[in-house]
């Protein structure tokens, strides 16, 4: 594994409210935040970042991520956490800064939509289905 580990949404969320204070890192396209919803914390923990870690429409890796995490104040040794629809860009993500040499950086499992229930609806688990904080964009 190029990075620090899976975390369950629970998990996550508990890291980026607690006094580790990590921070989570939205990776999701700015059309996902807009019309899928983004997840919410209390106002005392760090704020969400949301940043790109794919291009909408053309799924380019966005170039400028790295910079994008370090111009929001991310140094070396911040926990951060790596949300996306479920999990799979997270990953990637977590692996990069890994790369660079911040995190630790942690994937959070099955994302924020999680994965398709028997009628193809992402409905089983992830941030919003587990009872997570979020809101409509």
């Amino acid at each position: 594994m190029s990075y620090a580990g899976d975390v369950s949404p629970a998990d996550a969320y508990a890291a980026v409210t607690g006094p580790e204070q990590g921070v989570l890192v939205d990776v999701r396209t700015e059309a996902e935040w807009t019309y899928v919803g983004v997840p919410v914390l209390p106002a005392d923990a760090p704020e969400v970042l949301l940043v790109e870690w794919l291009s909408y429409p053309d799924g380019q890796v966005n170039q400028g991520f790295l910079d994008s995490l370090r111009e929001a104040g991310v140094e070396p040794g911040t926990p951060l956490y790596f949300l996306c629809r479920s999990g799979v860009r997270s990953r990637a993500a977590a692996a990069a800064a890994t790369s660079a040499g911040l995190g630790p950086a942690h994937n959070v499992l099955d994302g924020f939509e999680g994965g398709h229930d028997d009628d193809g609806h992402r409905s089983v688990s992830g941030w919003k289905n587990v009872g997570l904080p979020w809101r409509q964009g």
